[in-house]
């Protein structure tokens, strides 16, 4: 009888043992529902999607505890326990946008992977999620969306350019991609056009001098163009928008897994072949361009998961501007004006990680640059090659200290038909060969949970200027979570590069005169920064807000004033000054609008001796005041609405003597609107108007009837001796237009 009652009470309680549930809940960003989030029940492995609404259900969950992952491109993945102890559980949750999060990873600012919060170097990020609110077929145009960063345009003609941050000119920039400076001076506008957007993770910047970790040229601050980690992109990712001008932009990734690797192949193509003149000078508005770029990365599964990954680019594009007559058999002749620029670029990047206990990485690059191209009747012929090797010990002493030590090696070699690669007499080429080794050490030492110090330092050899020391150190104190205060100082150099960094050098329009041998630039940084959040009831506020000064010796100058007809190079015989004061705000409300919007006031000038006491001259396309805004609102239904835009203040312009065109530019505005749709299993329909207010310079180009300077002597019809002119540039000469696009990611 006894044995009866014990296998009753076990069949009784066999529901009990396998009993199941389900878990439901509705998935949300600023309230308003996001579909098609993928999700993944841990540890079974168990995945789907939600729905349109936002909401999931999972069913038949045996009574435990699980997690669940919720992930969406440009959302924070979240990661949530749940215990299953009844028939069914509800879950709802919110996701928060990625490029809104303070305490993302960054690894910038101090070479290493820190949050965004902790970093004691301040670092702004803009990701995908945010620069597609304005889509452009070039990162060039997208770091535009971070205040106090400006792409320059510098000719009317070609529209090649660089990035200024701060003020300072394109040179001082230095580019990164996955941390390898692999964009040199030559190649700025090509190193940043062409990456795949599909396969960017996101964008990081540092204002200020960097040249503690990352050597010469980032002297002014850096850009970083992080790419997605192969595992964690997209199976398959594409976006593709055309404009009323008649651009076409085709980006597309694919994931691919190979055994113990996983790739990701991505490809950008832009076109752009229609002839505008809508200033009536009969040279296009907006140069024709043809340019095609294919990425590849890869990453490989070791043990210990440890690093090791390889990417390789190749660019090819074929741009030109000039007379709406002319025509390739026109290229270097003097009969039809044109600016032709043939381009191929090839890269490759790689990092491994070494297998020791010790956390060593190696990390190589290899760019090989060739341009050819015709500005007007004037060649200029350029091929560089970069190779780039670098190890560092990345060391964790106790719990304070943070310790990096490595070294590195540069070696530039580059030729031209100027007389940069001549030797003394001129009379035979000398490619220029410039090795550049360098040690670095760095700590970051915590000193408790409200202060930290990080203290770095660089030495560098080069063959022309012997040694150059760059010490850095920065402080970071933070008495509350909503607090943050930061403080650094740094030194930055630069290896001078003429030729291959100031287009007006390669213009037809005027000859060049070196009037000595140049010295390496040198720059004294310091920053301070405060960071604020601010928690109501409304909203969540972010401000952000920076104040710098830098002064530079040995700056390389260029005098377009002395003679109409020349350029003449020199370092200044004094010191230049970058100094001012940026502010960043963020706010977050708690219906679905956020806004993002940013001032900044910089007065940018240098100071030189005349022999008869010091000239004040302030640095050309260099605002006092500009500014940024990204607004958004969504509505239900997955519909949303964004506006966009940057205004700049007057800015000094290059004029000729006489010149009848304002020395400063106006004030003005470039603002964007774009509609969005988003639907079900990752699918995106766009559209939208860029330079709504249809904002165009008046008069780019001097005499552009004569463009050869065939008649510039003739003192009846040019009284003043104007000359051919491309220079006078501050903004982009494209109007308004409409655009429409489509993305689709597949996870």
């Amino acid at each position: 009888m006894k044995n009866y009652f014990k296998i009753v009470l076990l069949f009784a309680t066999l529901p009990l043992f396998s009993q199941n549930g389900n878990i439901k809940g509705k998935i949300t960003q600023n309230n308003e529902p996001v579909s098609a989030v993928s999700i993944i029940i841990m540890p079974v492995g168990t995945s789907l999607a939600a729905d349109n609404d936002g909401n999931y259900e999972i069913k038949n969950l045996p009574y435990g505890s699980y997690e669940i992952i919720f992930s969406s491109v440009g959302l924070r993945t979240e990661r949530k326990k749940i215990t299953v102890n009844k028939p069914e559980t509800v879950s709802n949750i919110a996701l928060i946008d990625e490029s809104q999060v303070m305490d993302e990873v960054v690894v910038t600012g101090t070479m290493k992977e820190i949050s965004r919060t902790e970093s004691p170097i301040p670092v702004e990020i803009i990701t995908p999620k945010l620069f597609k609110k304005n889509p452009t077929a070039s990162l060039f145009e997208a770091v535009g969306m971070i205040n106090g960063v400006m792409p320059q345009l510098n000719c009317n003609v070609c529209n090649t350019g660089d990035i200024h941050i701060n003020g300072m000119e394109g040179p001082y920039t230095l580019i990164l991609i996955d941390g390898m400076p692999i964009v040199s001076a030559l190649s700025t506008v090509y190193g940043l056009s062409g990456i795949p957007n599909s396969l960017v993770e996101r964008i990081e910047v540092v204002k200020g001098p960097a040249s503690s970790l990352y050597g010469s040229e980032a002297m002014g601050g850096i850009i970083n163009v992080i790419t997605k980690t192969p595992t964690k992109a997209p199976v398959v990712s594409a976006d593709y928008f055309m404009t009323s001008w008649g651009e076409i932009s085709l980006d597309g990734a694919v994931k691919i897994k190979a055994g113990s690797a996983t790739s990701l192949l991505g490809v950008n193509y832009f076109k752009y072949g229609v002839r505008a003149d809508k200033n009536g000078d009969n040279f296009t508005d907006v140069t024709q361009q043809d340019r095609i770029s294919i990425f590849n990365k890869w990453n490989f599964d070791r043990k210990e998961n440890r690093l090791f990954s390889l990417a390789a680019r190749y660019v090819y594009e074929d741009r030109w501007g000039g007379e709406m007559n002319w025509d390739k058999k026109f290229r270097g002749s003097d009969s039809i004006y044109g600016e032709s620029i043939y381009t191929k670029r090839a890269e490759v990047i790689g990092l491994y990680q070494l297998p020791t206990t010790e956390r060593i990485f190696t990390q190589f690059s290899y760019n090989w640059h060739d341009q050819n191209s015709y500005y007007g009747t004037t060649p200029y012929m350029a091929t560089q090659q970069v190779g780039f090797i670098q190890a560092y010990w990345d060391k964790q002493f106790g719990n304070d200290h943070n310790f990096l030590l490595g070294a590195a090696m540069r070696y530039t070699h580059y030729d031209d038909n100027t007389p940069a690669t001549a030797n003394a007499d001129g009379t035979t080429n000398e490619p220029q060969k410039t090795p550049l080794p360098g040690i670095f050490i760095q700590d970051e030492w915590t000193l408790n949970e409200k202060h930290k110090v990080l203290g770095g330092y660089r030495f560098d050899y080069d063959k022309n200027h012997s040694g150059v020391h760059s010490p850095r150190v920065a402080y970071k104190f933070s008495p509350n979570q909503n607090n943050i205060v930061r403080a650094s100082f740094g030194t930055g150099f630069r290896v001078v590069n003429l030729f291959t960094e100031d287009h007006a050098a390669l213009t037809g329009a005027r000859d060049v005169v070196i009037t000595e041998a140049l010295k390496p630039e040198r720059s004294f940084n310091g920053n301070l920064n405060y960071v604020l959040k601010v928690p109501t009831d409304f909203a969540f506020i972010n401000f952000d807000i920076t104040g710098f000064y830098s002064y530079f010796t040995n700056k390389i100058v260029g005098d377009f004033d002395t003679d109409p007809t020349k350029i003449i190079y020199d370092n200044l015989k004094g010191h230049a000054i970058s100094q001012g004061v940026s502010l960043n705000t963020d706010v977050t409300f708690t219906f679905p609008l956020k806004v993002l919007a940013g001032i900044s006031y910089m007065d940018v000038f240098q100071i030189e001796d005349k022999g008869f006491g010091d000239e004040r001259t302030q640095q050309l396309h260099a605002p006092k005041w500009s500014g940024n805004f990204v607004a958004t609102y969504s509505f239900r239904n997955n519909y949303s609405i964004d506006a966009t835009g940057n205004w700049y203040g007057p800015m000094r312009l290059p004029i000729l003597p006489n010149d009848y065109r304002p020395e400063y530019s106006p004030w003005f505005c470039t603002a964007n609107i774009q509609f969005t749709k988003k639907f079900d299993y990752g699918l995106e329909i766009y559209c939208g108007m860029k330079n709504v207010f249809d904002f165009v310079p008046k008069d780019p180009l001097m005499r552009p009837f004569d463009p050869f300077n065939k008649n510039a002597d003739d003192p009846v019809n040019n009284p003043n001796g104007y000359t051919f002119d491309t220079s006078y540039n501050y903004a982009s000469m494209q109007g308004r237009r409409v655009y429409l696009g489509m993305r689709y990611n597949l996870f």
